[in-house]
């Protein structure tokens, strides 16, 4: 039997994962406190509060050395510290002038990198903290969609790219799963699954960008993940881990979970 082995939630678009024993599901079918904030182009056009394309966002999909940034933020009181090697760059609750202080530390941190989506744009500039901190809004799909892999599938993967190590979080998915055959998961989709107590409609195969390519750790595109997954797996369009919605009311999902394929 399957059983949920890591649960992570994305507090800001594209940064640090949080490693949770719970996640809470809500009933619209999104993890509360996932992808509450981004850091948005000011020449987007969308509102503050409206969801948009990854390509809208400083992301990992166009500036790779986002991830050696670490960000914690505390949800309660709504305030979001950014660290690098151990030197905060910024520490500070999402008001007015908080936003535009995280704005301008990630900002100054971005045109520093050789590769950033900032430096041929001014027209982006500046940047702008979006989301109320509490509203999951900026998953990739509009629709939300949580998302899941089997460690199985990483393995298989792993192998093909070379990499034993291969990290889970280059896929930034919800949910992770043992006890399946490889790719196995992608098979549910048109089906649906019970995590604990709550159900889900699988409803595709997720569909993967250049952010896969980006070491979670370094910052640094070390492999080609894209290549791997139509190359070696013979999928026409590069795909990892599948898109749920909730069937029904939400709950909370707890590691150690049983998952459970329902029709």
């Amino acid at each position: 039997m399957p059983r949920v082995a890591a649960l992570y939630r994305y507090p800001v678009k594209s940064f640090t994962p949080e490693a949770c024993e719970v996640l809470t599901v809500l009933d619209e079918g999104r993890i509360a406190g996932d992808r509450v904030l981004g850091i948005r182009f000011a020449n987007s056009g969308v509102p503050d509060d409206a969801w948009s394309k990854k390509h809208e966002f400083v992301a990992l999909v166009n500036t790779p050395g986002l991830a050696r940034l670490k960000l914690r933020f505390n949800h309660a009181a709504l305030r979001l510290r950014i660290s690098l090697e151990g030197a905060i760059l910024a520490d500070e609750a999402l008001d007015n002038n908080g936003r535009k202080q995280i704005a301008s530390a990630i900002e100054n941190y971005v045109l520093q990198l050789d590769e950033n989506p900032l430096s041929s744009h001014p027209d982006r500039l500046p940047l702008r903290v979006v989301g109320d901190g509490i509203t999951s809004r900026f998953q990739d799909n509009e629709a939300g969609q949580i998302t899941l892999h089997s460690r199985e599938s990483l393995g298989a993967v792993a192998s093909a790219a070379g990499d034993a190590d291969l990290s889970e979080l280059r896929f930034r998915s919800n949910i992770a799963i043992e006890g399946l055959g490889a790719w196995e998961e992608q098979s549910w989709v048109g089906r649906k699954i019970r995590i604990g107590r709550v159900i889900f409609d699988v409803v595709t195969p997720k569909s993967r960008c250049l952010a896969t390519h980006a070491n979670p750790h370094s910052g640094e595109r070390d492999l080609q993940i894209l290549k791997t997954l139509i190359n070696v797996f013979k999928q026409g369009k590069p795909t990892f881990a599948i898109g749920m919605v909730t069937s029904g009311a939400g709950g909370q999902i707890h590691i150690g979970d049983k998952v459970c394929l329902l029709d």
